[in-house]
């Protein structure tokens, strides 16, 4: 990659920050007219920035760290440590004006600064997947491949890199090839199932599990990658005193027409070409404290939405922990599934 595509003018939009973080695939911008390092810009800094109450609009001097990490490019054997004590993932290397010469990501030293998280993982993978017809006439959706592996092999080894080794899959549709599957497979975590004997929704099926969980907890659909520090997810529900914390997904659409709206009398009252709607999504992917499971109704189909829904009218605290868009795979539709292979085909 050039350094060019890591750098950002400081007159860019946190929007047009997000954007070209997604296109780089790095977590880091760097502010740096004429090559002279002046400040970054992280993911972490616009996720703080949303979380205030920002907006997308906004200019990214709102929210750049002008005091970064950097080295003297003859330093660069220093790199490492830098990168580990700071628990940052690039470090740019600057020649004697203050110019960045070079960065350092961790990836390229084997350096993994992401943190652990460590947390049992529920997983609903008992829905029927009429979505994905005809795959899920032979296969669960659990097991359809994406690339080598089937989806939700995919989803636990992500968690697992993260430290998380202790899944619960709640199973009904097909069960036994999910079951078959996952026996047969070398794995270095622990894997138990929950039979739900009817449908109880992508919430209800947790109360299958009363007793059986006594900590804080990961809750993902059986269709969805999420790229992100899942450590970093985790900490952030703590801090925040969360009940539940939703991982959400930016969604940036542009509308291709000219969107007419109208008056009280139904004349023209405003023409805008092209309109641009930027919102939150539910992933699908929480982290859950155990009170959930324990208050639920038994055997009581529900949408874990609806869950949210009412801890939050009861005054409960429900948070949100944004995700860029392309940090975000679905594979719900067949559309989405082919997108999602081309993606992971890619890297």
């Amino acid at each position: 990659m050039k350094l060019d595509e890591l750098l950002i003018e400081e007159d860019k939009t946190v929007l047009e920050a997000m954007q070209r973080l997604d296109e780089t695939g790095h977590r880091i911008l760097f502010i740096a007219p004429h090559n002279k390092l002046r400040g970054v810009v992280t993911d972490s800094d616009i996720r703080r920035h949303i979380l205030r109450g920002g907006a997308l609009a906004d200019p990214i001097t709102k929210m750049a760290n002008y005091s970064p990490k950097s080295l003297p490019v003859e330093r660069r054997r220093e790199a490492r440590d830098l990168l580990l004590k700071h628990s940052i993932d690039a470090l740019p290397l600057l020649d004697k004006r203050g110019c960045i010469t070079d960065v350092v990501f961790e990836g390229d030293l084997d350096v993994d600064t992401h943190k652990n998280a460590g947390l049992p993982v529920v997983v609903m993978a008992g829905g029927l997947g009429t979505r994905l017809y005809p795959y899920t006439k032979i296969l669960p959706k659990p097991l359809i491949p994406i690339g080598e592996l089937p989806i939700a092999e995919h989803i636990i080894n992500r968690f697992h890199n993260f430290g998380c080794k202790q899944f619960h899959l709640v199973v009904n549709y097909k069960k036994s090839m999910i079951k078959s599957y996952f026996n047969d497979l070398e794995k270095s975590y622990e894997i138990s199932y929950v039979d739900e004997d009817k449908p109880l929704g992508t919430g209800g099926g947790l109360s299958l599990l009363k007793g059986q969980l006594d900590s804080t907890f990961f809750l993902t659909n059986c269709d969805v990658l999420i790229d992100a520090d899942y450590g970093d997810i985790y900490e952030f529900h703590k801090n925040s005193g969360n009940l539940i914390t939703v991982v959400c997904a930016f969604k940036h659409i542009t509308i291709p027409y000219g969107v007419i709206e109208l008056g009280n009398e139904g004349e023209i009252k405003n023409v805008t070409e092209k309109p641009q709607m930027n919102f939150l999504t539910n992933t699908g992917v929480y982290v859950v404290e155990p009170r959930v499971i324990e208050e639920l109704a038994e055997d009581t189909p529900i949408g874990f939405p609806d869950i949210m829904e009412n801890y939050r009218h009861a005054g409960e605290k429900i948070g949100v922990y944004p995700v860029s868009e392309n940090s975000w795979m679905d594979m719900g539709q067949l559309e989405e599934l082919e997108q999602m292979r081309r993606r992971l085909e890619n890297r």
